[in-house]
């Protein structure tokens, strides 16, 4: 994703954000505790321009002098600007807002908990569009750390039939992304959904499957602009299911069936899904993790079928090394450990990992041009009052 250039203007107010009937309910305090920390980021996202100022400027030069040479890839610079004053200030107060994003929302939800919960309940109770296997257990790789300062990960239940930490990612994400996601946050799958209407008029898929789908946000997009298919999400955590699922209801998305299933280990027949789509989860998986996944993918995937993922620009070689230095922070300071590495793989290399052929291989870039999965509407704001799009990375292949 590339949020667009808004420097200067302050983010969407958080009452902007849609609600729904399982979505924790800020008290006044929180919503302008929200409000702070967003417009934070919002700055910081400026002060970020300085680092480019002290790489050309103090950086560049004294490596050069020392080394006789320049830089020769991103780890170089970060090595560099670690150790400097405006980086470390700038790095920390980044840190920071992230800690205290994830602070504010778990203390609104877990005010309010029991009545989530409860709400949650009722809203999956019976439906056999929400399975969850108690089996399941959440791969070491996304479980030793907190995923981007999210206490307790994806997975972590504090009670029984919890949904706290898929509350505190619905509730949170617009504070991170100072409200480039959309009202919804689901500007990935608007995205790609719009997209592929679009560009193949012609694609009638009647099985997809969304891998990784967390609360689902990005997924009910896709099930919207196809509504006729049937539509897989799954994730391994099953707190995110629970929430996500009673998202899903509320909303009255119910063509997805929520599963809770280990990615790596599938039973779905060769070739039964006609599209497979991941968004924001690549950077998520370990080096092993991700070569099984891909191939699994490309398995049940049928000839014709589609995969896209939905990622952050790969690093390439006309990419700044001041850039891919600056993308990989999250990987050093954001608790997303393969951040980094997920990243500077070559993207054609990720697809053959699942048998696809560079032939079919395909990048394009998609925008959140659409409002409640009808292409037919376009949005000329995801917020009216301040004009911010999001710009999504998107590649893939059709399989032979």
């Amino acid at each position: 994703m590339k949020k667009s250039d808004y420097s200067g203007q302050l983010p969407p107010t958080y009452d902007k954000v849609s609600r729904h009937g399982v979505f924790p309910e800020p008290t006044h305090d929180e919503t302008a505790r929200f409000n702070f920390i967003a417009s934070l980021n919002q700055h910081l996202a400026g002060v970020s321009a300085g680092n480019k100022v002290v790489y050309e400027k103090r950086l560049k030069p004294n490596f050069i002098k020392e080394h006789g040479r320049n830089f020769e890839n991103r780890h170089e610079v970060h090595r560099a600007l670690k150790k400097d004053p405006y980086w470390q200030t700038w790095s920390a107060l980044r840190r920071n807002t992230m800690e205290m994003r994830q602070q504010a929302g778990r203390s609104v939800v877990l005010r309010q908990i029991d009545d989530l919960n409860g709400k949650a309940e009722k809203l999956n109770e019976g439906k056999p569009t929400l399975k969850l296997n108690s089996e399941i257990k959440s791969p070491r790789y996304a479980s030793a750390v907190d995923i981007h300062c999210q206490v307790g990960g994806y997975h972590t239940e504090l009670v029984e039939g919890d949904i706290s930490v898929g509350a505190n990612y619905d509730s949170g994400i617009f504070v991170t992304t100072t409200g480039g996601v959309g009202p919804g946050i689901d500007g990935g799958g608007r995205a790609v959904a719009s997209s592929v209407k679009q560009k193949f008029t012609d694609f009638k898929p009647k099985r997809i499957l969304d891998v990784g789908c967390t609360i689902g946000h990005n997924v009910l997009p896709i099930a919207q602009a196809y509504p006729d298919a049937e539509v897989i999400a799954i994730d391994a955590g099953a707190p995110v299911l629970r929430y996500g699922h009673a998202r899903a209801q509320d909303l009255g998305v119910n063509n997805v069936t929520f599963i809770q299933a280990d990615v790596e280990n599938l039973d779905y027949e060769d070739g039964y899904f006609d599209w497979i789509q991941t968004t924001m989860f690549l950077h998520e998986l370990s080096s092993k993790s991700i070569r099984r996944i891909m191939s699994e993918l490309g398995r049940m995937l049928k000839p014709g079928g589609l995969l896209l993922q939905v990622e952050q620009p790969n690093y390439t070689p006309e990419m700044d090394l001041l850039e891919q230095a600056i993308r990989d922070w999250d990987c050093w300071y954001n608790n997303e450990p393969f951040w980094s590495k997920m990243h500077g793989m070559d993207t054609k290399e990720i697809m053959r990992m699942g048998g696809f052929s560079d032939d079919n291989y395909m990048e394009f870039k998609a925008a959140a041009d659409t409002v409640d999965g009808d292409v037919t509407k376009p949005a000329k704001a995801i917020f009216e009052d301040h004009g911010r799009e999001a710009l999504w990375t998107v590649f893939g292949a059709w399989k032979s």
